[in-house]
């Protein structure tokens, strides 16, 4: 009986160690203008970095201006890294949809293209069946009162934008873009999701 019960506190504290030593993992995210959105994920609690990058297109290392084209296949995305420990892929989730109009195509307020279109880049299975199920709960309850278009791929290449378009908000808070289409949102965040705030 004691080898058993030593086997077992044996497994239990690899498993914890796993556990332990798995401290972050990544979620990516397009949702229109990265400026817009970056600031949201960075003020959630067990978000540990956000990154504006592009993600989905066909050629590697691609600028700001040939992203903008519409031409590269690229979209504007969020690489977020996070401590499943202190917020799910699920919040993670729950943000994304309630925080851009996940049912317009390749559009996000006055930015159009497929550069702004709203779409989950998965890391894994579990985030992706996390992420087709929310999707079709959206959509079977009609909670915008039209079909969620949110596309849901398997990860690609990311590549980080520009230096200047990092910190976008934390660096240009006082810019008009910032306070006119940014801070409304971050406002919408404090009221929705209080609780999920650092």
């Amino acid at each position: 009986m004691k080898k058993i019960i030593l086997i077992l506190l044996t497994a239990l504290t690899l498993n914890q160690a796993n556990a332990q030593g798995k401290k972050t993992e990544k979620a990516t995210f397009g949702m229109g203008c990265f400026w817009c959105t970056e600031a949201i994920f960075q003020k959630l609690k067990g978000v540990v970095s956000v990154k504006s990058g592009y993600e989905g297109g066909k050629i590697a290392n691609p600028t700001y201006e040939e992203v903008c084209t519409g031409f590269t296949g690229h979209a504007e995305v969020l690489e977020i890294t996070y401590n499943p420990m202190q917020i799910t892929y699920k919040d993670l989730l729950e943000v994304f949809w309630k925080s851009h109009d996940p049912t317009t195509l390749n559009r996000q307020g006055a930015d159009s293209g497929t550069q702004y279109r709203s779409v989950v880049f998965y890391h894994t299975p579990e985030q992706k069946a996390l992420a087709e199920k929310y999707k079709a709960e959206l959509n079977a309850t009609n909670a915008y009162g039209k079909k969620v278009v949110t596309a849901i791929e398997a990860a690609k290449p990311f590549y980080a934008a520009e230096s200047y378009h990092q910190n976008y908000y934390k660096n240009n808070a006082d810019a008009p873009y910032c306070r006119l289409v940014i801070l409304p949102k971050l406002e919408k965040l404090e009221k929705v999701f209080k609780a999920k705030l650092k």
